[in-house]
């Protein structure tokens, strides 16, 4: 049973405390979701892996493939607010409402300005990220640049590569840490109540600082499922991707408590 804390302060709700074992939790019940909306659910993550595989298409044919990484790092950075149709799948389905692809597609209308701020934030951290890492590998391969063929190789499997590879991945960590605590419950939030971007994202930072080590976990596996997805060059994504989303929901549902009712006026 979760354990409630006080309210933070005005217009902010409470947060429950959750075990280690929760985000397991998430994902079973973002499994259930998945098969009880396959076609929403499916055709989001296909969606998305086409356009991976597009993305693909135009790296391969400038020879940029410097920026597989950067760009599969910056997806973490802005899946959030991308994933706005599952989280409104699984509220319809735990609200016994129909569900649909255009219903999906359309979800960030129902607070379309702070789903919108939202996504602004976190595209300026996705654009900070980018720039970052492309100054960082110029700084390491600007005399060495790798060849397409060889990329892998070159930027993985040397030793001289290993500085880039810690500075490059601790940077990353950061700034996913901190894009993390802003977003892991902020987009779910923002469809659910009437709450401005700066609430949602007080809550979402508070219920990670509440609860460190199950967000840690919950973190984690969501770089493995999202990361399994990435690694076959966008295929996985089609099943992680959709898991991940409808779980999210139910995390934002498990950490933030139910609002209280109101007091009845006197007439």
């Amino acid at each position: 049973m979760s354990e409630q804390v006080a309210v933070l302060s005005s217009g902010v709700p409470r947060i429950n405390r959750i075990s280690a074992d929760q985000p397991w939790t998430w994902l079973a019940r973002g499994w259930v979701d998945l098969r009880a909306a396959p076609a929403v659910g499916l055709g989001y993550g296909a969606l998305f892996a086409l356009v991976g595989f597009l993305v693909l298409a135009l790296m391969a044919a400038w020879d940029l493939f410097e920026l597989f990484l950067p760009l599969a790092g910056g997806f973490l950075l802005v899946a959030p607010v991308l994933a706005v149709g599952l989280y409104e799948t699984s509220r319809r389905l735990q609200a016994g409402e129909p569900c649909s692809m255009r219903l999906a597609l359309t979800a960030w209308q129902r607070n379309l300005g702070q789903v919108a701020l939202l996504g602004v934030v976190l595209l300026l951290f996705f654009i900070a990220w980018m720039r970052l890492a492309s100054l960082i590998f110029m700084l390491f391969f600007a005399y060495d640049p790798p060849s397409p063929s060889g990329f892998l190789e070159h930027v993985f499997l040397r030793w001289e590569s290993i500085p880039f590879l810690l500075v490059g991945g601790g940077i990353g960590a950061l700034l996913a840490t901190l894009v993390f605590a802003i977003a892991a419950i902020s987009a779910p939030m923002l469809l659910d109540r009437d709450v401005n971007v700066v609430v949602a994202i007080a809550t979402s930072v508070e219920a990670v600082r509440r609860n460190p080590f199950p967000m840690f976990v919950w973190a984690c596996l969501i770089v493995l499922f999202i990361g399994a997805g990435l690694a076959t060059f966008y295929l996985g994504l089609i099943v992680t991707l959709p898991i991940v989303g409808h779980a999210t929901w139910h995390a934002y549902r498990d950490l933030v408590a139910a609002p209280e009712p109101a007091e009845p006026r006197e007439l």
